[in-house]
């Protein structure tokens, strides 16, 4: 079935005016929750340690779980009934943790994903990296979260998609710019960034940008996660049979320039990987496994050695 959801995110930076009005900056934080539900989303993203990016030392300033900023925000997410991924630094024992904490519908935390790739300078600090690439179950799908500096290393991206994440939230001090879109395409996911200025994104599984921040730093789009990425070799001459059989039931959206196109369902009981299993497409992943394969057949032929040519590129799926 289709499985729209609506995604939110908030990009700025809170105003120094705040550096002595911590109340008052959680105040300005829960209007754009309250905004974002009017808006009808499911779920809204903030930037990078949103709560602490104009205190003295934001390291310094981090927050146990059961600390002013995430309490508030839990209360918040309980009263609107929408998810909030809150970042900011967390304190664990004598550990400090660049985080976005993921609190549920019903106030709950469901989970915390820890930066796996801070800065030298943040290191240096006291703040510690992580290793697990975390994707946390929701009502309408998984989603998961990389933070600033992340985005330059796949280790990150390759592990979220790996872990099954359908939706990536990119909260992030600087802007990401075409690192967003280019993760969107690669890995054939939707990514939301949350950023500390101007020109936050909502990317679609093509990498196409479907809603940027401006003045208006809060932004929100539906998103189908019941849809797919496919090369369209082999796959093209495919769709006017589904078109035949399915009619408005089956949609699709086309990227011509990197020869990729979305199929998407858009009716209830009717699943993307039913129809893919029904019409013989061939997902990306096995496609570049065949081609490889293929390429060293041949290479083998004229003598030469492949190498390390096959891999699963289980990223592109």
């Amino acid at each position: 079935m289709s499985r729209y959801v609506t995604v939110a995110s908030v990009s700025h930076m809170p105003s120094p005016a705040f550096r002595d009005n911590y109340d008052g900056l959680l105040d300005f934080a829960a209007q754009y929750i309250w905004r974002a539900k009017m808006m009808k989303t499911q779920i809204v993203a903030f930037p990078e340690v949103y709560c602490q990016f104009i205190a003295d030392n934001a390291i310094l300033a981090a927050e146990p779980f059961d600390g002013p900023s995430i309490t508030r925000m839990q209360k918040e997410a309980k009263k609107t009934k929408i998810h909030v991924f809150w970042p900011l630094y967390t304190k664990e024992g004598d550990r400090v943790f660049n985080s976005a904490v993921l609190i549920g519908p019903d106030g709950a935390i469901i989970g915390n994903y820890h930066k796996m790739h801070p800065t030298v300078g943040e290191i240096e600090g006291g703040c510690m990296p992580d290793d697990e690439a975390s994707v946390f179950e929701t009502d309408f799908g998984k989603v998961g979260a990389c933070i600033c500096f992340d985005i330059n290393f796949p280790d990150v991206l390759y592990g979220l998609k790996d872990n099954g994440a359908e939706v990536i939230f990119f909260c992030s001090a600087f802007k990401g710019g075409r690192w967003v879109q280019y993760w969107g395409l690669q890995l054939g996911c939707y990514m939301v960034s949350a950023v500390a200025s101007e020109l936050g994104q909502i990317v679609d599984q093509g990498g196409r940008v479907l809603a940027t921040s401006t003045y208006e730093c809060l932004v929100a789009r539906p998103i189908n996660l019941n849809s797919r990425l496919l090369h369209m070799d082999y796959n093209w001459d495919k769709m006017d049979a589904m078109y035949r059989k399915y009619g408005s039931a089956v949609s699709f959206e086309y990227y011509t320039p990197e020869a990729v196109y979305t199929v998407a369902s858009e009716k209830k009981g009717l699943d993307v990987d039913a129809l893919i299993q029904e019409f013989g497409l061939e997902e990306r992943a096995d496609y570049w496994v065949r081609a490889s394969q293929v390429r060293d057949k041949w290479l083998r032929k004229i003598g030469k050695k492949p190498g390390d040519t096959i891999r699963k590129f289980q990223h592109s799926r």
